[in-house]
């Protein structure tokens, strides 16, 4: 085990890799010779070489229509968008073609894709780089929507979508790339679409994930110092959705309350509640809380931007409202 970042996590999935696979290439704005905006891809140029480390136009529909291309005829890319926000741009590449040409065809072709992205906001990056979407895309079969809140997790499911012969849009929180955990030397695959509790309790579920379990986390050592013991299921996964362990927490302790830093309407929080309901309103002690971002475009000014995004007293003070 070493206590590495996130970033040392992804790049290190990244390489072992592209070291594994011949097959696997990289794609991207700047993932070359800058080693990608982000510094995940930093000596991937001089080590793979130009053929493998491609730095594309500035054209997200180009890089992941290219990555589509590629992938159908025997190669794996892993694509980089610099943020999710411009994933919007080549939204008719990824809901229209490479979540549904396996579909369409009958399985005569695989999409072994990633396109790897940054979310979230907290970073000043103003509203129309901030934004939280994930929603947006898990709606869609035919695409896998991964969300990692660890670093282990972080490189555990990114060499999972490398090996995967599904699309997969990895999501990864521009806020986490410097949080240290640890994390396996050796080569580990942590299973796509598997919730996982990461932290045990028994007085009220937290159902959460990417940048919030770290912000639910912490909101539970809050309430521990309370008498409040919260247990915390980390979805990982938003497509598959793993509702096992969260409706195994609930029978347990019949409450929950669902942390996302996406906006509350139409968001992943709206559909965990309607599945609690649906599969186990027999265990429900109190309404289900949501904590989520305020219903406004993210501000630029920090004060502003913090005020709107949810944080650990919003959890807390949700948890109190259901016990």
């Amino acid at each position: 085990m070493a206590r590495i970042t996130m970033r040392e996590a992804i790049s290190q999935a990244l390489w072992e890799e592209m070291e594994r696979d011949p097959d696997v290439f990289i794609l991207g704005e700047e993932v070359g010779v800058w080693g990608g905006t982000y510094a995940v891809t930093k000596g991937f140029y001089d080590h793979f070489g130009a053929e493998r480390v491609r730095d594309t136009p500035i054209s997200e529909a180009a890089i992941v229509g290219a990555a589509i291309g590629a992938a159908l005829t025997g190669l794996r890319p892993v694509a980089e968008l610099m943020t999710i926000n411009f994933a919007f741009s080549a939204m008719d590449h990824i809901v229209n073609e490479a979540a549904k040409l396996h579909y369409m065809f009958g399985g005569q072709f695989i999409l072994p894709l990633v396109v790897r992205t940054v979310g979230g906001g907290g970073r000043q990056l103003g509203a129309t780089h901030s934004q939280t979407p994930d929603a947006i895309f898990a709606h869609f079969p035919g695409l896998k929507v991964v969300a990692p809140g660890t670093p282990a997790d972080a490189k555990g499911l990114l060499k999972s979508a490398i090996r995967s012969n599904d699309p997969i849009f990895f999501i990864e929180h521009a806020t986490l790339y410097q949080v240290r955990d640890e994390v396996p030397d050796d080569d580990y695959l942590t299973p796509i679409g598997k919730s996982k509790i990461q932290r045990p309790g028994k007085d009220v579920t937290i159902v959460t994930y990417s940048k919030m379990l770290e912000v639910s986390i912490k909101a539970a050592d809050k309430l521990s110092k309370e008498g409040i013991e919260a247990e915390i299921v980390d979805l990982r996964t938003l497509r598959p959705l793993d509702l096992g362990p969260v409706l195994e927490s609930f029978r347990k302790t019949n409450r929950a309350v669902i942390a996302e830093e996406g906006w509350r309407s139409f968001g992943v929080g709206s559909e965990i509640s309607a599945r609690i309901y649906e599969e186990a309103f027999d265990y429900v002690d109190a309404p289900i809380r949501r904590v989520a971002q305020k219903e406004v475009p993210l501000p630029y000014n920090h004060t502003l931007e913090q005020l709107a995004l949810p944080q650990v007293d919003d959890i807390v003070r949700a948890v109190k409202e259901v016990l």
